[in-house]
């Protein structure tokens, strides 16, 4: 993400267009009642399961209470997305599934069978880890049923869950980087305090409440998605998105301002603490820089390459976020459903958001990556862990915990015991 994550979703509007370009009078109709793709939020539409693209559903047989508006001005050409885009986001997502398993559950098993990677920030870690695990589980091959099935058969019960899992795990994502980004500044601070093993008890709170909390903030996602059928041409269709028509004055609200609280709080805050508490860190670093250098030089080495590690993965959340967050700015901003001449544009929006995206479901799966290239200790866990998976584990031989920090395979060996004790008895008997 991820996370999450982790707003990555394959909406039924791409298979919409696909269909345009079987039946050219379909894809004009859609044009004409506004199926434009992606398109802003209006209080006439509504916004499709995780991602900003939207419907005009005013005039296409929706079975809702929904006000009739005018017709926006007609393309002069469908606006569609090429058919092989189908199969090559397929494939993507594919291999963004089959990476995220592998990385983010030999992740999770490295911290729980060493006991030398369970501390502090490496339990935030696993955090993350699991809940862009979750993610990737639930909601990408649905999100590739969608596709391929150009309808929604799942239901309205997984129209409401597949939007809030997305939301937690990016949540998730978040408020684990902040508390990673406090956690290192904290152990500058503290600097002369040697770090023990194992997860405090205060760490363990702080995860839950990082969960809680995320959970909390994709409840309005939950509430806002359901499921809206239309009659077209004789075909029922059903469709999962941001309903129109929401009954509290607080889901108005949140509809009306996803976008930027989106971009405000699930983008800029962690970008936010990072820059606060790292600007914090080093000047606390160069406030101490001779005692440093003369005290717990390779304890403070250890501390300068998890915090390394930390703000790497948030410049890898920002790359992988901000695409989608600036294609959702530019809609919001920038489109205009009435302009005549917008289709040259929503066809570089349309491409933007999908390469966005593809982006954004990259991040629930590149952590592993990241921490098997930023810190030597997670590359040899790596090594050891997927060797122990690709091949047969030689008898008499046990890894160990050392292992993670550079250490080899231990053996079992009574033979080398005994020759080692008898060695020992010549040696005595010899020199007395």
């Amino acid at each position: 993400m991820n996370k999450a994550a982790l707003l990555f979703v394959l909406v039924i509007i791409p298979t919409i267009a696909f269909r345009t370009q079987r039946d050219t009078k379909a894809g004009t109709l859609i044009e004409e009642t506004g199926f434009d793709v992606p398109g802003p939020q209006r209080a006439s539409q509504g916004e499709t399961s995780g991602q900003g693209s939207t419907w005009n559903v005013s005039d296409v047989g929706l079975k809702a209470n929904l006000p009739k508006l005018p017709f926006p001005p007609m393309c002069q050409k469908p606006t569609e997305i090429k058919h092989a885009f189908k199969y090559v986001n397929t494939v993507v997502s594919c291999l963004i599934f089959v990476m995220g398993i592998i990385g983010n559950s030999t992740l999770l098993r490295i911290i729980y069978k060493n006991k030398s990677m369970r501390n502090g920030p490496n339990v935030l870690i696993a955090s993350l880890a699991l809940g862009d695990l979750l993610y990737i589980l639930i909601a990408i091959p649905i999100n590739i049923f969608k596709l391929l099935a150009e309808d929604w058969p799942f239901g309205v019960y997984m129209c409401k869950l597949i939007p809030f899992i997305q939301k937690a795990s990016v949540g998730i994502t978040v408020l684990s980087l902040c508390a990673l980004s406090i956690d290192r500044y904290r152990a500058v601070v503290s600097w002369s305090r040697v770090r023990g093993m194992g997860i405090p008890l205060w760490k363990a709170a702080e995860v839950t409440l990082i969960w809680a909390a995320a959970i909390v903030l994709a409840v309005p996602e939950a509430i806002a998605f359901d499921i809206m059928e239309m009659n077209y041409q004789g075909a029922k269709l059903r469709v999962c998105l941001l309903h129109p028509d929401q009954q509290s004055s607080f889901m108005m609200l949140y509809r009306n301002v996803k976008d930027w609280w989106l971009f405000g709080f699930y983008f800029c805050l962690p970008l936010a603490c990072t820059g606060v508490f790292y600007t914090l860190m080093s000047c606390e670093m160069l406030r101490h820089r001779n005692g440093m250098q003369i005290a717990l030089n390779d304890h403070m080495k250890q501390r300068r390459e998890v915090a390394k590690t930390v703000f790497c993965l948030v410049v890898i959340f920002a790359l992988c976020w901000l695409p989608l967050h600036l294609s959702r700015l530019l809609k919001k901003n920038i489109y205009d459903e009435t302009d005549p001449n917008r289709c040259e544009l929503l066809s570089f929006l349309l491409v933007m958001d999908y390469t966005g995206i593809n982006m954004a479901s990259l991040n629930s799966c590149i952590n592993p990556v990241a921490l098997y290239f930023v810190s030597q200790k997670f590359k040899n866990c790596f090594q050891s862990c997927l060797c122990c998976w690709c091949q047969s584990r030689p008898r008499n031989v046990i890894p160990t915990d050392e292992k993670c920090s550079g250490g080899q395979w231990k053996s079992q060996a009574p033979e080398n015991a005994l020759v080692r004790s008898s060695s020992r008895s010549s040696h005595k008997y010899s020199t007395s």
